[in-house]
C-alpha cells in the first residue's frame, strides 16, 4: 500500500509537471501546480483504493490519474482571447 500512494504521488508529479510545460502560460505559480497534483494524485488512490478492492493497484493508479488531472483542470485560466463586453460597457 505504501509503493502504491508513493507510485500515485509521483504519477500526479509527473502530470503535473507535464500541465506545467504544456500550458505554463495559463496555470498559477509552478510549486502550487506541482502540490495540487500531487495532492489529487493522492486524494484519488485513497477514493479509489477505498471503493474498490485493495488489491486492484492498477485502477487506483488510474484513478489517481483521472483526480490528479481533475483537480489540475481546475487551475487553468482562460487565454485571454474571449474577452466579452458585459452589457452595461
Amino acid at each position: 500500500m505504501i509503493l502504491e500512494a508513493l507510485g500515485s504521488a509521483v504519477l500526479g508529479l509527473i502530470l503535473a509537471w507535464a500541465a506545467t510545460h504544456r500550458l505554463g502560460h495559463r496555470l498559477p505559480a509552478r510549486p502550487l501546480v506541482l502540490c495540487t497534483g500531487g495532492a489529487g494524485a493522492l486524494f484519488g488512490d485513497f477514493v479509489t483504493h477505498t471503493a474498490l478492492d485493495p488489491g486492484t493497484a492498477l485502477l487506483s493508479l488510474l484513478g489517481a490519474a483521472v483526480i490528479s488531472v481533475a483537480s489540475l483542470s481546475l487551475l487553468l485560466r482562460p487565454t485571454g482571447r474571449l474577452r466579452r463586453r458585459s452589457a452595461t460597457a
